[in-house]
């Protein structure tokens, strides 16, 4: 089990070099993973936001081992060839630390609403599957073209090419039971619940897996990344709280840093005293199992 952070890069977070440092230190407490959400947008309390690239650039010059990322980047409001250029700049900066959490954005009612672009479900679905195709036909460095119903580009070579190989890992969210996430997970390399009503447990992680694997054919090493919060007084011994995760297969502990996690009201505005809990939190280290 690896041991990650989820954070919104919002309000002091929201400053690239804030970031940097903040990376840097996980980093040297052991954190395994650092994933910043993507919105430009979160909510009507307008919190402070940065473009997550920027931000991941500059926590990748100022790190060496920690895998960073986004958690996720709703592709439907990307053109795709923008976002393999960006990621690709990224992975190469970091010399291949980068994972692309993708999904279908939430909230769509702001996040997509503000602007007047698709909140429909279904149509993100379909734009996230084509900008799919896209990233990866482009990041293979390879004469590539595409003419889908959202993306037509004339057959090009798209150069650097990514670090990793055969690609940047792609990590879906979405929601069991949902089942067209997880099919679409299984063609990439790793599953991300995003379930606000309580979690995944380790009985639904069960479920879910299994349901991956049977539509799963790549060989290549795939990853569940359970999204939780370690109780404080398991902190320094949470085998209780990890260990049946580890059992049905869960790869990652993504821990929750987020004033939410603290009984922070979704929509109201970030106060001094939610970055200081988060980056208490952060310098705890990594739970100890």
């Amino acid at each position: 089990m690896r041991f990650g952070i989820s954070l919104p890069p919002f309000a002091d977070f929201a400053e690239a070099r804030f970031l940097a440092e903040i990376a840097r230190e996980a980093e040297t407490l052991g954190w395994d993973g650092l994933f910043i959400w993507d919105h430009v947008f979160f909510a009507p309390t307008f919190h402070p936001n940065v473009d997550p690239w920027a931000a991941l650039a500059v926590m990748a010059y100022n790190t060496s081992t920690i895998r960073l990322g986004t958690m996720v980047t709703p592709v439907a409001r990307r053109r795709a060839w923008v976002l393999a250029r960006q990621t690709v700049a990224v992975d190469r900066l970091s010399n291949g630390r980068l994972t692309l959490g993708v999904g279908l954005g939430d909230p769509a009612q702001w996040d997509f609403g503000f602007f007047g672009e698709p909140t429909d479900a279904k149509t993100r679905a379909q734009m996230l599957d084509e900008g799919l195709d896209v990233l990866c036909g482009l990041w293979t460095g390879q004469p590539f073209s595409f003419d889908g119903q959202y993306n037509h580009i004339r057959q090009m070579i798209f150069r650097p090419a990514p670090v990793q190989s055969p690609r940047i890992p792609i990590w879906v969210g979405g929601n069991w039971p949902n089942k067209a996430p997880m099919r679409r997970a299984a063609r990439f390399d790793g599953f991300y619940p995003i379930k606000w009503d309580g979690g995944m447990t380790a009985d639904t992680w069960r479920e879910a897996l299994a349901y991956i694997r049977q539509h799963r054919t790549l060989l290549t090493p795939f990853d569940a990344a359970h999204g939780g919060c370690v109780p404080d007084d398991l902190w320094h011994k949470a085998a209780p709280a990890v260990e049946p995760f580890v059992e049905v297969g869960v790869t990652w502990w993504i821990e929750d840093v987020s004033p939410w996690r603290f009984g922070a009201s979704w929509e109201e505005p970030w106060k001094p005293e939610h970055t200081q809990r988060m980056v208490e939190l952060i310098r705890r280290g990594p739970p100890r199992v």
